[in-house]
């Protein structure tokens, strides 16, 4: 009897190391196939076409995707430039209203009128134009919010799917590969093929649902954006109005105070040329 369960024993071993090693096999096969539709991939070499074909509509999500992804580190760029801007010309502008008054406090004529009225326009223009950049610092704080987790939690989904992509498209190339050497008549070749098979159902599972979840990601990230940009623009552009419509007011203020004012006239005087000069002397 001791010797009869020594043998079951050892045979039990036998069967837990095949078994073992099959295991082991089989992952090294698996990441076999994964690492070469990797470089695949990487190398840009051409792929299945109908494969290929049945991922456009993912294709077309991503490319929306990496275009949102852009154009909102783009935008911010622009907003930081725009803010940047707006203050320096209101500064030369306030410079411009000041220097002016300077000149009209010597100056007691009309011009001088006209110098004084212009620079408390340009001074009021130039506050006014401050009002610009309140508005547009809550957009570049609203598009960097969006930046940093609605995008952020698209690109983390993406980078999971398209790693569950690679891991289908392996297993398909490995299918392909055991179909080609099957034989229906040898039970081995055949079980192999069940076994990668199930494989590829699997990960083709996996691919799916994370298709899909970067589908309805993609297309929430469009419509967030645009309803995070209309409510942001809005008040941008109720801002700008106001500050236009002010400062054309002022400005047409002014030019209705002195319309009819007779302008300098100035007098050009032609210098002549040294080639001129030397025949008149000759």
């Amino acid at each position: 009897n001791n010797i009869h369960e020594c043998y079951i024993y050892l045979g039990s071993r036998f069967a837990g190391d095949m078994l073992s090693d099959s295991s082991v096999m089989a992952r090294m096969q698996k990441k076999f196939w994964k690492t070469k539709q990797v470089l695949i991939k990487a190398t840009g070499k051409k792929e299945d076409e109908y494969v290929v074909a049945s991922d456009a509509d993912l294709d077309a999500k991503l490319e929306f995707f990496h275009s949102v992804q852009l154009t909102c580190t783009e935008l911010l760029k622009v907003i930081e430039k725009y803010q940047h801007r707006i203050t320096r010309l209101s500064q030369e502008e306030n410079e411009l209203g000041l220097f002016l008054r300077f000149q009209a406090e010597h100056d007691r004529t009309k011009a001088g009128n006209m110098m004084d009225a212009t620079s408390k326009a340009l001074c009021t223009s130039a506050k006014q134009r401050m009002a610009l950049c309140p508005p547009l610092h809550r957009l570049h704080q609203e598009v960097e919010t969006f930046r940093r987790r609605a995008i952020a939690d698209t690109l983390l989904t993406v980078s999971y799917m398209e790693k569950a992509r690679t891991e289908y498209r392996g297993a398909l190339l490995w299918m392909k590969d055991v179909s080609q050497e099957l034989d229906p008549d040898t039970y081995k070749q055949l079980e192999k093929f069940r076994k990668v098979q199930t494989q590829v159902r699997g990960t083709k599972s996996q691919f799916e649902k994370l298709k899909n979840d970067v589908c309805q990601k993609v297309d929430m990230l469009g419509a967030s954006r645009c309803n995070m940009l209309s409510h942001s623009l809005c008040t941008y552009q109720t801002t700008l109005l106001q500050f236009w419509e002010k400062t054309a007011h002022a400005m047409s203020g002014i030019q209705e105070a002195f319309r009819g004012h007779v302008p300098y006239q100035f007098t050009t005087l032609k210098v002549p040329q040294v080639s001129e000069m030397l025949v008149d002397s000759s």
